[in-house]
Order: structure tokens, then C-alpha cells, then sequence
């Protein structure tokens, strides 16, 4: 009789030890419900990376208005946010939206998994709606179309339709309430083959075979362009714009020279870039 309740309270306390192993206690679910949805979200994202060209500073700012815990982007390096290059933060297929009386010209991109971007406000589209893009590609320029005060880059990351704080690069951004408090520099697009990265404008720019004008033109520029400048020399001078340059920037993938005038920096001899 002994040896029997011995075995009935041996196995009446592995019973407890089993059901204590299956049930949560009450502070972790509690926890667990606490825990912001943006949080968990974040882990399972893909590797976001800034949605603007290499090598570039923004500065950033969030207010109440903004749907979906957006936040507006602008330039904080000395260039001009209005037609910098807008990139794709993470590989997808891009579609193209307008609102006139908002968002202005928009794209979404699909990365799976639940998850989408939105770029609003753009200047231009640079991707056909439907196509799939890569990270660091090109999908049109920044502006101020719609209802927009001014040239920023309103972006957006959702996880099955809803708005997610912005993680960039595994780590997530504050929400300051103005500009010029909280800046990032790009890693986007910064692939391997050397060069530093820049950013054009103008539209229709000559690439040419060497640092003079009447040097045989090897391709032209379409519009605002992410470039990498191999090194730069002296030649020709280029007037434009109420400005003259007579630096050139060797562009590492157009295989010719432009005219550093065309290059979005303020200084005529680009800085950090050797001499050919």
C-alpha cells in the first residue's frame, strides 16, 4: 500500500512538472502581448538599406500626420533633394501609383513575406509598373508631387498592410518631430568594382571619351543618375547654370568623362576622389 502511493505521488508530480512545462505563466504572456507588434515584425524583415543613393546624408522627421509610421526624408549634404535618385530599400516588384491630391506619384514595391515600401512624392519614374527591381536600383527620382510642401522622400515600410517603425540596416530609426536632429548616411547601391558614389543631374548629359568637349560621346545620361567617379581631371571648361567647371569625374560604369558641373556636389574638384 505504501509503495503504491508513492507511485501515485511520483506520478501526480510528474503530471505537474509536465502541465507546468505547457503553460505560460501569466507575466510572460502578459509580456508577450506588451510587446510591440513593430518589434517582432522587425526580426522577420528583409535588410532594409536607406531608399537613397551611396555615400549620401538625410536628415529625417516623423509628425502626427504621417499615416503608417512614415518618415519624410530630405538632403543634409550639401546637394538638392529635389530629382536625387529614389532606390529600392530591398529587392521587389515595384508598382506605380498616383494620387494627385496626396501621395502625388508613388511606388510600392512587393518583397514577399507580408512585406511593402512606399516612396510618395516622386518627381519621375524610373521602373515600369510590374517590374521586379534590386536593391540599390533606381525607381525614380525625388520631388514634390501631390500634396507636398516641398522635394522629400516620404517612405514607408508595412507588414501585411500595416505601418512598421523604419528599420534600416537591422536597426531602427528615431522619430524626431523636426529636421536636421537625427541624420543617416546611404550604404545603398555601394556594390563592389571601386569608385566613390555620386549623383547627377541634369537631363540628356553627354558622357564623353575624354575631358574635352569635341571628344567623341560614348553615352548620355537620361536624367538624374547614382555614379561611381573613378578619379577626375582637368579640361574643357562647361558653363551652365550661371556656373563654369573645367574638372571632369571618369565615371566607372558609362566608360567616359563628364563634366563635374553635372555632378550633385557643391564643390568644382570633387572631394576624396584622385586625379587620372
Amino acid at each position: 500500500m505504501t509503495r503504491l502511493r508513492r507511485l501515485s505521488t511520483t506520478f501526480a508530480g510528474a503530471l505537474l512538472v509536465l502541465v507546468g512545462m505547457l503553460t505560460v505563466p501569466a507575466g510572460a504572456a502578459e509580456a508577450a502581448e506588451a510587446r510591440p507588434a513593430d518589434t517582432v515584425a522587425a526580426a522577420a524583415g528583409p535588410n532594409f538599406k536607406a531608399p537613397y543613393p551611396c555615400g549620401q546624408r538625410w536628415t529625417y522627421s516623423h509628425h502626427s500626420a504621417e499615416v503608417r509610421r512614415a518618415l519624410d526624408f530630405v538632403r543634409a549634404d550639401g546637394g538638392t533633394t529635389n530629382g536625387t535618385p529614389a532606390l529600392a530599400s530591398a529587392a521587389g516588384t515595384a508598382t506605380r501609383h498616383s494620387q494627385p491630391s496626396g501621395a502625388g506619384n508613388y511606388i510600392s514595391i512587393d518583397h514577399g513575406g507580408g512585406w511593402t515600401t512606399y516612396y510618395f512624392h516622386l518627381g519621375s519614374y524610373s521602373v515600369a509598373s510590374g517590374q521586379f527591381v534590386n536593391q540599390g536600383q533606381q525607381i525614380g527620382t525625388t520631388g514634390s508631387s501631390g500634396n507636398s510642401s516641398g522635394p522629400h522622400l516620404h517612405y514607408e515600410q508595412l507588414l501585411n498592410g500595416v505601418g512598421q517603425n523604419i528599420v534600416i540596416n537591422g536597426g531602427g530609426l528615431p522619430y524626431p518631430g523636426s529636421y536636421n536632429q537625427h541624420f543617416l548616411t546611404s550604404d545603398n547601391g555601394c556594390g563592389p568594382g571601386g569608385g566613390t558614389p555620386f549623383t547627377t543631374w541634369g537631363t540628356g548629359v553627354s558622357v564623353r571619351a575624354d575631358a574635352r568637349l569635341n571628344a567623341a560621346v560614348v553615352t548620355r545620361l537620361a536624367g538624374p543618375t547614382n555614379v561611381h567617379v573613378l578619379c577626375q581631371k582637368q579640361g574643357d571648361t562647361v558653363n551652365a547654370e550661371g556656373y563654369s567647371n573645367n574638372w571632369w569625374s571618369k565615371l566607372r560604369d558609362q566608360g567616359g568623362f563628364i563634366s563635374n558641373i553635372y555632378v550633385d556636389h557643391p564643390a568644382a574638384q570633387l572631394p576624396g576622389v584622385p586625379l587620372c
